[in-house]
């Protein structure tokens, strides 16, 4: 008798967060991160790029050498707040024909004095239809793939929606043009994930989202973030870290609670785990071992077919 082949088991998805280097020193640092967080296999890495692009071109060059140097699969940010339709379609365009199969569409925070232009992309899900516009004149050229197309999500409200319900609107509306996948912008709770995810699934909003966390090790980062996602720290932790007397506790205290984090949104059924490096690897790697997050073995393409 012929037996039943099972099917393959599957992984938490792993992912980090990276950004182009400002300068010389800051680009070999960078490397050294990326070699270390190489190691651990990730399924991704997304690159960032600053507001209207203003560093793209570090971003492209830093997209071409993962694509050459790396096993790495990039997942280049992309946003249209301050690009017009023309330049927006210019850049998928040459995204895709340099070999990246992987955009985070955004939104983006336009610069200050920078005002929209009739005809101009305003917001993330415009772009994902963009994106797929372009795309579909590609199909050749991709093998009749696909690209894999991810957004934001926000586990607590988007400091310029008027409410919760509001940010799943427009989730729903992202998902609807064509997104594959969601991130979450940075949150301090455990409970924040779970209650996300249960208000977009009674939404209608079926694509995995993926909670994105920081290594909580430094309350300026902290204070940082959490100023521009309109996130309250939680005051336990930053007392916590502020009392520390040595950097190497400041570490244990922020991976621990960043472990706790992460842990938590795995347990309410997160499909992974992103995490945002500022291209610094040893506390990301230092919650990735502590999550001891399962990953594929390492096999040839004829092993795995």
């Amino acid at each position: 008798m012929t037996g039943t082949r099972l099917p393959p088991p599957t992984y938490p998805a792993l992912s980090y967060e990276l950004y182009p280097p400002r300068n010389g020193p800051a680009e070999e640092s960078l490397w050294t991160t990326i070699r270390r967080l190489e190691d651990t296999r990730p399924d991704f890495v997304s690159v960032t790029y600053g507001a209207a692009g203003s560093n793209r071109e570090t971003a492209i060059h830093l997209l071409k050498r993962l694509l050459t140097e790396t096993t790495l699969k990039p997942l280049a940010h992309l946003t249209c707040v301050g690009s017009s339709r023309a330049e927006l379609t210019e850049i998928v365009e040459r995204l895709l024909g340099g070999g990246v199969r992987g955009i985070l569409a955004l939104r983006g925070d336009a610069p200050e004095g920078i005002e929209p232009r009739p005809g101009d992309v305003e917001h993330a899900d415009e772009l994902v239809r963009l994106i797929r516009d372009v795309e579909s004149q590609r199909t050749a050229q991709l093998a009749a793939g696909r690209v894999s197309v991810g957004v934001a999500a926000y586990a607590t409200r988007h400091p310029d929606s008027p409410s919760l319900e509001q940010d799943i609107e427009v989730l729903l509306a992202k998902e609807d043009a064509g997104a594959d996948f969601a991130i979450t912008q940075v949150f301090f709770q455990p409970s924040d994930y779970a209650r996300l995810v249960d208000r977009a699934a009674r939404a209608g909003v079926s694509i995995p989202i993926i909670p994105g966390v920081m290594p909580m090790t430094s309350t300026r980062r902290l204070e940082k973030l959490s100023g521009l996602a309109g996130v309250d720290v939680d005051e336990a932790l930053r007392a916590r870290l502020e009392g520390a007397r040595a950097d190497e506790d400041r570490r244990r205290i922020g991976v621990a609670a960043t472990v706790e984090l992460a842990r938590a949104a795995l347990d309410d059924g997160a499909p992974g785990i992103h995490l945002y490096t500022f291209n610094e690897h040893a506390a990301a790697l230092d919650v990735i071992d502590a999550l001891d997050l399962e990953r594929p073995p390492q096999a040839g393409l004829a092993a795995s077919l």
